[in-house]
C-alpha cells in the first residue's frame, strides 16, 4: 500500500497506479468546481499531492514548495528569536 504523509499524519492510497492517477485527477477536477457545494478548492492541492507519487514533474514541484516553506519558517523563527532577544 502506498502511503502519503502530510505532517504527522499518514494516509493510505490505493495500490493500483491507475487508480491513484484517477483519484488525483478527480480531486483536481472537483477542486476546480470548488464554487459548488460539497466540493472545495482544498481538493486541488490534495490532488497534486496524490499525483506527486506518480509523476516526477509534480513531485519536483511539491518538493520545491516544501523546501521553500521550510526555509520561510526558519527565517520567521530566526527573526522571532532575534526580536525576543532584543526585548529581553
Amino acid at each position: 500500500m502506498t502511503d502519503l504523509r502530510i505532517g504527522n499524519r499518514t494516509f493510505k492510497l490505493p495500490q493500483s497506479r491507475t487508480l491513484r492517477i484517477v483519484v488525483g485527477v478527480a480531486l483536481i477536477i472537483g477542486g476546480i468546481l470548488g464554487f459548488l457545494p460539497i466540493v472545495g478548492f482544498w481538493m486541488i492541492p490534495l490532488g497534486f499531492l496524490v499525483l506527486s507519487r506518480e509523476f516526477h514533474i509534480v513531485r519536483r514541484l511539491r518538493r520545491r514548495a516544501v523546501v521553500k516553506w521550510g526555509r520561510r519558517k526558519q527565517r520567521r523563527d530566526r527573526k522571532r528569536d532575534l526580536n525576543d532577544d532584543y526585548y529581553d
